[in-house]
């Protein structure tokens, strides 16, 4: 069993995709690695836990990339962080073009860009986008709208905007107090 660079080999020399590869700790020798004609996830059980986590790529059938369509059950042209991690990994070692490398992952070029930003930014976190909706929690309080529908109803929204912000700490637009107090 050779230690090269830390890692123990065992299994056969193959080639896959053009490049020479050594299984790593084959499972059929009681290691950890599931063979790459043995997935140990299937891919509808992939595809659905990419659902549930918002990471399906927008547009698999635009990926061309040669990993993804050979048939490789580890490349999977729905999984968007896969893809964008290739689209990147083409580019900086390949030396594929920005343009045909955003393109064989089904990205435009500026798409691209916006990925290697993310990428140099936060690393392989910069690869899931980040999480759509409400960012925090929200600062009208139970408290808060107890305290606006209970105020007079001559007060006006602006009135209010000061006393809660007095009150409580917490500065709202006049339009959420209206809101509120509804």
């Amino acid at each position: 069993m050779n230690t090269s660079k830390g890692l123990h080999l065992s299994g056969e020399w193959s080639t896959v995709h053009g490049h020479e590869r050594r299984t790593i700790l084959n499972i059929r020798e009681g290691g950890a690695w599931c063979c790459p004609e043995e997935p140990a996830v299937s891919q509808e059980s992939r595809r659905e836990a990419l659902e549930a986590s918002a990471l399906v790529h927008p547009n698999p059938e635009a990926v061309s990339a040669a990993l993804f369509v050979v048939g490789d059950p580890f490349f999977f042209a729905l999984d968007k962080v896969q893809v964008k991690y290739e689209m990147l990994r083409s580019h900086v070692v390949d030396g594929i073009s920005v343009t045909d490398a955003a393109a064989a992952h089904g990205y435009s070029r500026g798409g691209f860009y916006l990925v290697t930003a993310a990428f140099a930014e936060r690393g392989m976190a910069g690869l899931v986008d980040e999480r759509r909706g409400r960012r925090g929690p929200l600062r009208v309080t139970d408290e808060i709208v107890e305290f606006l529908r209970s105020a007079p109803a001559e007060s006006s929204g602006a009135a209010l905007v000061g006393e809660v912000e007095r009150r409580f700490g917490v500065a709202l637009h006049k339009r959420t107090v209206e809101r509120a107090r509804r």
